[in-house]
């Protein structure tokens, strides 16, 4: 098991960037795939990013590519997801996860451990 933290979340205007980090502790986190997920009021939790466990390997939803960019420093236990031209439509709480493959990244059911989560809120 891993325990994950994430941090970075806050108000921005549309347009703007934010950075969120997910800082795991627990078992050696550079065997995890790490994904991004986020949850909107009345809505269904969505999948944002994914990242392997080199960093080399992405994926991203067509809601958000070419706007977020995942990394991580796997030194630090670290997974970014760096938010450029935010939209109101972004606003939600953003959860970090892990999980052991790259298999069904999108489902966030594979993933075991999952962060508390950080609001995100883009004011038009």
């Amino acid at each position: 098991q891993v325990q994950l933290v994430e941090s970075g979340g806050g108000l921005v205007q549309a347009g703007g960037s934010l950075r969120l980090s997910c800082v795991a502790s627990g078992r050696t986190f550079d065997n995890y795939v790490v994904g991004w997920f986020r949850q909107a009021p009345r809505k269904e939790r969505e999948f944002v990013s994914a990242i392997g466990w080199s960093g080399v390997s992405t994926r991203y939803a067509d809601s958000v590519k070419g706007r977020f960019t995942i990394s991580r420093d796997n030194a630090k236990n670290t997974v970014y997801l760096q938010m450029n031209s935010l939209k109101p439509e972004d606003t939600a709480v953003y959860y970090c996860a892990a999980k052991n493959s790259f298999s069904n990244y999108v489902t966030g059911d594979e993933y075991a451990d999952w962060g508390q989560g950080t609001q995100v809120t883009v004011s038009s």
